[in-house]
Parts: C-alpha cells; sequence; structure tokens
C-alpha cells in the first residue's frame, strides 16, 4: 500500500508538473528571425509624413461661394485613419452641401492623390457624387506607397480633447479593412490580412480603445527567437496589415472608370474652379491652408529580399528613448517589422525594417546614417551577432 500510494503521489506531481510546463509553454511562441545579413537587405527608403500638432486637419469652410473641406495632417496613421477620416470628412461636406441647396452633381475637386485623397473619392462615389477631379503634382512613389502598413495610431500630436474622435475613426477604418481581410468587401479585394501584432507594452499599441468593440484583448506571451534570445511582448492577434502599394493600386483601378485624374501641381486655391475643394494635400496643406502646424516628420525603413514569407507573417513594434540625430534634430527611434512588399516584387522579397520618426526634417537632412542604426537596432532585438 506505501508503495502504491508513493507511486500515485510521483504520478501525480508529474502530472502536475507537466501541467504546468505546458500553461508556461503555451504563452511562449516561436519565431525564426528575419535573414538581415547584408546581401538580404534591400531597397533604402525615405520618406516624409504629413503631421498636424493637435489633430488632424478635418474641417469645413466657405471662402465666398466656395466650399472647402480639409483632411489632412494624419502623421505616421494615415492609412490607420484614412477610410474613417474620409467618411468623417465627407459628412461633414455632405451636410455642408446640402445647406448650401446643391446637389450630388455638383463638381469637387480632390488636391492630393495619397491614400487620404483616394478613400474620399471612393467614399464620395458610394453616396452618389459622380463629378469627381482628383488633381495631384504625382500618382506614383507617394509616402502613401512607401508606409509600412500596421493598422495602429502612430506618429500623431493628438490634443486630448481630440482623441475620442480619432479612436473612432481608426475603429472605422478598421471595420472597413477586416472587410478587405475577410475578403468581404464589395469593392476592394486584397490588400489587407489579419496577422498577429506585437508590442512591449499595451500602452504602446495605442489599440486599447479598440479592445471590446472591433479586437479582443491582447495576450502576454514570450517571443523565442530560436537563438537564445526571448523577449516579453503583447499580443494582438487580430491585428490588422495593409499591403499599401498594392491598396494604392486597388483604390486607382477602383476608382479608373469612375472619377477624372489630372496630374499637375496646385499652389493656390484659386486655381480651382470647382464650388468644392477637398484639400488631401498631406504636407501641401501647409502652404495651401497657410496652416504652420503641419509638419514633416521623417522616416527611414529598409526593404528586406531572399526570405522565407513564412517568417515574416507577423508585426512588431518596439519604441525606443528619444534620442538626437548627428544632424541634431530630435528623433523617436524604433524597431518594426511588416511583411510588407513592393509592386511587382519576387514572393521572396517581403518584410520591411523600420523606423525612424525625425520632427522638421526634409530633404537637405536625410540623416542616412539612420538607416545602419535602424538595422543594427532589428539584429539586437532577435539576437542576431
Amino acid at each position: 500500500m506505501i508503495k502504491f500510494y508513493k507511486c500515485t503521489f510521483i504520478a501525480s506531481f508529474l502530472v502536475g508538473l507537466i501541467g504546468v510546463c505546458c500553461a508556461h509553454d503555451s504563452t511562449i511562441r516561436y519565431i525564426n528571425p528575419p535573414k538581415l545579413s547584408t546581401q538580404y537587405l534591400g531597397k533604402k527608403v525615405l520618406c516624409h509624413r504629413p503631421m498636424r500638432e493637435g489633430t488632424p486637419a478635418m474641417y469645413i469652410e466657405k471662402k465666398g461661394n466656395v466650399i472647402i473641406a480639409h483632411n489632412y495632417g494624419h502623421g505616421g496613421s494615415g492609412w490607420t485613419l484614412a477610410p474613417g477620416a474620409a467618411s468623417y470628412v465627407n459628412q461633414l461636406l455632405e451636410d455642408e452641401i446640402k445647406k448650401s441647396n446643391l446637389n450630388k452633381e455638383i463638381p469637387i475637386t480632390i488636391v492630393g492623390a495619397g491614400a487620404l485623397g483616394l478613400f474620399t473619392a471612393l467614399n464620395l462615389v458610394e453616396r452618389g457624387y459622380s463629378k469627381i477631379t482628383i488633381v495631384s503634382e504625382n500618382f506614383e512613389n507617394l509616402t502613401s506607397h512607401n508606409a509600412g502598413g500596421l493598422l495602429a495610431p502612430v506618429s500623431m500630436s493628438n490634443a486630448p480633447d481630440m482623441q475620442k474622435l480619432v479612436d473612432k475613426i481608426g475603429i472605422e477604418a478598421y471595420k472597413f479593412y477586416k472587410l478587405i481581410a475577410q475578403k468581404k468587401h464589395p469593392i476592394i479585394k486584397d490588400g489587407a490580412i489579419v496577422v498577429s501584432t506585437y508590442f512591449e507594452t499595451r500602452e504602446e499599441s495605442g489599440l486599447e480603445p479598440y479592445v471590446g468593440v472591433v479586437m479582443n484583448p491582447a495576450k502576454d506571451v514570450v517571443l523565442d527567437f530560436k537563438n537564445g534570445t526571448q523577449r516579453k511582448m503583447v499580443a494582438y492577434d487580430d491585428g490588422i496589415f495593409m499591403n499599401t502599394p498594392g491598396l494604392m493600386h486597388s483604390l486607382r483601378n477602383a476608382l479608373k472608370n469612375k472619377i477624372t485624374f489630372i496630374r499637375k501641381k496646385i499652389n493656390n486655391f484659386n486655381e480651382i474652379k470647382t464650388p468644392v475643394i477637398i484639400n488631401c494635400s498631406g504636407l501641401g496643406g501647409r502652404y495651401l491652408n497657410n496652416d504652420q502646424k503641419m509638419v514633416s516628420v521623417q522616416g527611414h525603413l529598409v526593404m528586406l529580399k531572399n526570405q522565407n514569407p513564412k517568417d515574416i507573417n507577423h508585426m512588431i513594434l518596439v519604441y525606443y528613448p528619444e534620442n538626437v540625430t548627428k544632424s541634431g534634430q530630435k528623433i523617436k527611434r524604433s524597431f518594426y517589422m511588416f511583411p510588407k512588399t513592393l509592386s511587382g516584387s519576387h514572393a521572396n522579397d517581403v518584410g520591411v525594417i523600420g523606423g525612424t520618426f525625425i520632427e522638421n526634417a526634409d530633404a537637405s537632412t536625410p540623416n542616412e546614417e539612420e538607416f545602419d542604426i535602424m538595422i543594427n537596432g532589428a539584429r539586437k532585438f532577435y539576437g542576431i551577432h
């Protein structure tokens, strides 16, 4: 009997121990790091995000008989907010059009062909407006094409009283992209997917206002990179990745036979003769609207090549302390990795490493040393020597 109880105790102890180990292992996620030696690094990209201090410009004004709607300055959250911001500003515009006793045949000019401009046009088409023109200095290789593609409110400067509106707009955008990811959107068939997204804290994600509304709660996990390096993170398993070049292509195709595209730089609203103007000009909002709150936020990123796509099927974003560049500009460095591709790229040329947030940097201060700093930071994060 003594032996029986001893065996039973040992068996029970082992079962309990196994249960503890399994419970612990369930929080560990094994991830293969991307290949980051020089031969696996592709195109270096430098872009400038249009950020407006305080909040994006999302309002209506009248100048004489002309109605001008403003929708610009969303910083690094242009794609995160674009569908919701377009719908919000277009509703304000539609209310003003009705008050002015105008109808949906009224000619409308949109200034700017980035994500905000294209989503604004698409939403107007869905509302029944038929005389829409997009005017832009360029239609290719815009900041919207180069953007990373994480749905999260980052690189913004929102006043506290505007945060609820920004969160509401972001939630509407999440619903839009989720339809694309689920193949349920009636017009846009691809360009967004649901993937696990990792941050160091829930607060840094900016996604907590979405939890319980459109997203599930984050989970505490440990990422194991199979090389002795582990990182404690929080995981949102219903994060959204937007493949920005693909979405730009899909939006252009959806609008191709419904609106007019004109390549032209607009220096002043007086150059536009339509009674309704929508200003989606990004950094151009500084001079078009004499908006001194507009700043350029410089970003660096490096495309990856010859990767295993299965290793790049998630997103990571980690922030580092604020610092100063060699040129003396304040910089917020981060490490991010997304499954971004470029148009026409090979299937194995997938992944992007970023990124930097440098306010008031422009083409005269490219801060090119940041590319190496960024890649070295990525290698350190993954424990790659």
